[in-house]
């Protein structure tokens, strides 16, 4: 598109490319038109493109047609030499021109922003590029798709384009690709002027809605010292009645759940006025005069979820979800859709209509933030679709002091929102009427096609970032606007007092009973503090826990043996009309053949039996990450592709009872988007298995966020319980700095208050144990597995000592936190090696290879929390005896630091406690292959010296 908005001949050929519905079926006077638009000369000296007529006095049947304009004042196009049309096709395709010219652009013409003048009109929006003059505007035209007659003046056609496409609301929605969902969409704004007509009783709701925004942040910010931060809503108080009709609307259309997820600007406005949350609550949040209440503990109220249920307009229920949001913005998208996959999957909301995601932008945060396309990509994959979010974009064209032309390279803050060809909705904020029409008009979209739909809510904010922020230092001149501007409910009583519907006295009423209402609430909370809420769990959550580790009961985790080998067949079985790749098939013949006859097997044996127990017991799991139905080392193969057909077969569904299911999803290339999706879906699945692989443990570190401000905190902040299970491929291999470490210190720097399970395992049997343990225990903690990668293979065949399990291991064993030496008798230790994972094996072959029996080795397999097994592993050693932690990292990785935090209080100082580990690095691993295997040599002869 040229800079005047003239339309060149790229651009025909593009539109043309993308939004022809059916080029190969499309009449012949289409295929004429196009031939015709692409192969004319522009105009000497002009942008646009001269187009021959098109030789059917009908136009193309859908006005996704390419444009072909003659610049204002230029003369009109020629018909080409030989055509036959008539005067009337000639001026019935001008028409039609124009009105697909409005349709694709009137949007630029909006008056969508009201911090700024309406743009200039482009060139295409006027009847004259057309070759249509004023003496045209009374003439009556063909008018095609239009509603109404079909014969209508210019100036009606006109008119109601004006209105559709170029009022309070723009529109962009040519770009879908779907002729149903395009048509659908043109025919509902066309046909209303894309205007929501309310009664006097709707206004007087409308007006409602707006004063309870408006008082809310003004009382607070009268009641409480300046700068006192709430991340006010002022100026985009048109949220709440945006939130309320979508509500409405929902109820209407079949929604009967709303998971919202936003940041921190109109939270509280959000909570109170949407979710209708104990403002007493809120109010004494910010008297903040109990110290010791939350000491160590809780968030930033402006940080608070809630759950309420709201009665609809038309008297339906419907239940309302605020997610828990840190401050790290965009991040809670993919939790909110994870939260709404699982909520989907316990109702039976299959057509996924029942229950909705809605997420709240900001504009910076929106365009700015990657996992906001993470999210983005998501929503059309089968193991993670939710049928459609519902987005807003709080757009107050600015983040924190950086203008929009610093933050972005697109014209909207919503543009990335094309990679979805989904309808996205510009609306003015101060026209509350307007944005009550975007709002059911988004939801009867998204209830339809089960298809995102974004509403870009043009406003402003009134104060700075936060209120104790200057904003007049680096934008002057936008709050020189801001600071003449009423407000919008000011905006809407004139109008209203205009329009005869209300007047200025009931307007005034109507504003005084909500300040009389906060008035009321803050005098309670100075003289009748209330209680501290006391934690508790409900519905689903109401058979399980949080709290100490050491108070929840140890379980059973063992099975009986004839159960296992039948689970084993039944999941090694593959039916005659799957044909398996032929390795495949003989791996599946071996783990049943091992297993039954009590031999020891491989890690993937026992993670495969841990699946099969848990489903036939009627328990489901869900496995989520990048390449999980193989495993990125080829040992799980949960997944058998059929090598005829291509189709995957799961055969460990054929061992699930009662309603269980696997479900193995390989997910797009995203660690922070799937992550915080299978956190999210772990917070309403509590009787799951809820796993999210990392490709390799070293990738975590582009999800870091989703760990540290949800998994490992949630408890602590909010109250909040999820029992996901990370597991993350650890050691070292010589696969170089990026493939060696999941980073250990990382989680137990976080590890307090028994937040997380932390383990490292060297057995198959201890992983068996260990997954059964997370789902049949009452508490829920989220459990961080750092897997083997060679380890996860055994050599059957060798003498050297191997990471294998036996039958007898499933069925009699247990998890065992801390696993004491049995070959060094305690009285014969000179020396105790304390280790955790795959290095064990590395000491465990050097002290067999050179005959040393007087160091005793014991493994830490669960680093955090800590209990009594260590001590007892511990305490048969001789006060004095060198106590050696070896870890492979070095120095200053690993998990060195917390044992030399933790370990000698539990001591006593008993043991002499030393390290034994690589060099201090600034990076992981080395690169070298011959250099790792140098240094793993080096650092298990140290071990022993």
């Amino acid at each position: 598109m040229t800079g005047d908005f003239g339309i060149n001949q790229g651009l025909v050929d593009e539109l043309y490319a993308r939004y022809v519905d059916n080029p190969l079926s499309v009449a012949a006077s289409w295929r004429d038109y196009f031939a015709r638009a692409r192969g004319a000369a522009p105009l000497a000296g002009h942008g646009g493109i001269h187009s021959a007529a098109v030789t059917s006095a009908s136009a193309p049947p859908d006005s996704t047609a390419p444009l072909s304009v003659a610049p204002v004042g230029s003369a009109a196009p020629a018909p080409a030499v030989g055509a036959r049309s008539t005067g009337a096709a000639v001026s019935s395709t001008r028409l039609y021109r124009l009105v697909t010219a409005y349709r694709f652009l009137g949007h630029l013409y909006a008056d969508i922003n009201p911090l700024a003048p309406r743009p200039p009109r482009p060139p295409e929006l006027d009847h004259r590029s057309y070759g249509l003059g004023d003496d045209d505007l009374d003439r009556l035209f063909k008018t095609f798709d239009l509603p109404g007659p079909d014969e209508q003046t210019l100036r009606e056609v006109i008119s109601r384009m004006e209105d559709t496409y170029c009022g309070s609301i723009g529109v962009e929605y040519r770009n879908i690709e779907s002729t149903e969902q395009r048509h659908w969409l043109r025919d509902e704004m066309e046909g209303s002027r894309n205007h929501l007509t309310l009664n006097r009783d709707q206004q007087i709701h409308l007006l409602t809605k707006l004063s309870d925004a408006e008082n809310l942040e003004q009382f607070i910010h009268a009641s409480y010292a300046p700068g006192t931060k709430r991340f006010s809503l002022e100026g985009g108080e048109s949220l709440i009645p945006l939130l309320d009709m979508i509500i409405d609307a929902g109820a209407e259309h079949g929604m009967q759940e709303l998971v919202l997820g936003m940041a921190h600007r109109g939270r509280l406005n959000v909570l109170v006025n949407t979710l209708e949350s104990s403002l007493r609550s809120i109010l004494y949040a910010f008297e903040d005069k109990d110290a010791e209440r939350y000491l160590g503990r809780g968030d930033v109220k402006y940080h608070l979820g809630y759950s309420s249920d709201r009665i609809a307009s038309g008297g339906k229920s419907v239940h309302l979800t605020l997610t828990f949001n840190p401050s790290h913005l965009e991040f809670v998208n993919p939790v909110v859709s994870g939260r709404v996959r699982a909520k989907q999957r316990r109702h039976g909301d299959h057509q996924r209509r029942r229950i909705v995601p809605l997420l709240i932008h900001g504009d910076a945060a929106f365009v700015g933030q990657g996992v906001v396309a993470e999210t983005l990509n998501l929503t059309g994959l089968p193991g993670y679709t939710t049928g459609g979010t519902l987005h807003i974009i709080v757009n107050n064209q600015i983040g924190f002091t950086t203008n929009p032309k610093d933050s972005r390279s697109t014209r909207y803050a919503s543009d990335m929102m094309r990679m979805l060809n989904v309808p996205v909705f510009h609306v003015n904020g101060e026209d509350p009427e307007a944005v009550t029409q975007v709002a059911q008009l988004a939801v009867r979209y998204r209830q339809r096609f089960n298809k995102d739909v974004l509403i870009d809510l043009y406003c402003y904010r009134r104060y700075g970032h936060n209120e104790g922020d200057e904003p007049r230092f680096t934008q002057p001149q936008m709050y020189t606007t801001i600071d003449q501007k009423p407000t919008v409910r000011d905006m809407y009583v004139e109008r209203l007092v205009s329009l005869g519907q209300v007047t200025k006295t009931e307007a005034d009423e109507i504003s005084a009973r909500r300040r009389r209402a906060l008035a009321a609430a803050l005098d309670e909370v100075k003289k009748h503090p209330p209680e501290p809420l006391e934690t508790t769990f409900a519905g689903v959550w109401s058979n399980y826990c949080g709290g100490d580790d050491a108070l929840a009961a140890e379980v059973d985790t063992a099975v009986d043996r004839d159960i296992l080998i039948e689970l084993s067949r039944l999941a090694t079985t593959l039916p005659a009309e799957v044909t398996p790749h032929r390795k495949i098939a003989r791996l599946l013949k071996q783990r049943h053949q091992r297993l039954s006859e009590n031999q020891p097997f491989d890690w993937g044996t026992a993670e495969m039996m841990a699946y099969a127990s848990l489903l036939h017991e009627g328990t489901s799991i869900r496995m989520s990450g990048e390449d999980v139905g193989r495993g990125t080392f080829s040992h799980r193969h949960a997944q058998i592709i059929d090598q005829c057909t291509g189709e995957p077969f799961i055969p460990l569904s054929m061992t699930a009872t009662n309603g269980a299911r696997y479900e193995s999803v390989n997910s797009p290339l995203s660690e922070a988007g799937v992550l915080g999706f299978d956190f999210g879906y772990s917070l309403d699945s509590p009787e799951m298995l809820v796993i999210w692989e990392a490709q390799f443990g070293d990738f975590l570190n582009s999800a870091q966020v989703i760990v540290d401000q949800f998994i490992t905190s949630c408890e602590d902040k909010w109250q909040r319980l999820s029992g996901i299970t990370l597991m993350l491929p650890h050691g070292y291999e010589g696969q170089g700095p990026e493939h060696s470490s999941a980073r250990i210190e990382r989680f137990l720097q976080n590890a307090a208050e028994d937040n997380v399970q932390i383990c490292n395992l060297t057995t198959p049997a201890q992983l068996f144990h260990v997954l059964r343990r997370q789902v049949r225990r009452d508490i829920r903690k989220p459990l961080v597995l750092f897997t083997p990668k060679s380890m996860l293979r055994a050599a059957f065949s060798s003498s050297e000592p191997q990471p294998t399990s036996c039958l007898d291991d499933l069925a009699q064993g247990r998890f065992m936190r801390t696993i004491a030496d049995e070959e060094v008798p305690a009285t014969a230790a000179r020396k105790v090696l304390l280790c955790s994972g795959k290095v064990y094996y590395d000491l465990l072959r050097y002290r067999r290879r050179h005959t040393i029996d007087d160091v005793a080795i014991v493994r830490l397999e669960q680093l955090y929390p800590l209990n009594h097994e260590l001590d007892d592993a511990l305490k048969p050693y001789a006060t004095g005896t060198p106590l050696v932690w070896v870890q492979e990292e070095p120095w200053n990785f690993g998990p060195w630091f917390y044992i030399n935090a933790v370990l000698p209080a539990r001591l006593g100082g008993r043991l002499p406690l030393s390290w034994c580990a690589r060099e201090r690095s600034a990076s992981p691993a080395t690169g070298s292959k011959a250099s790792h295997k140098l240094e793993q040599r080096l650092l298990v002869e140290a071990a022993f010296a």
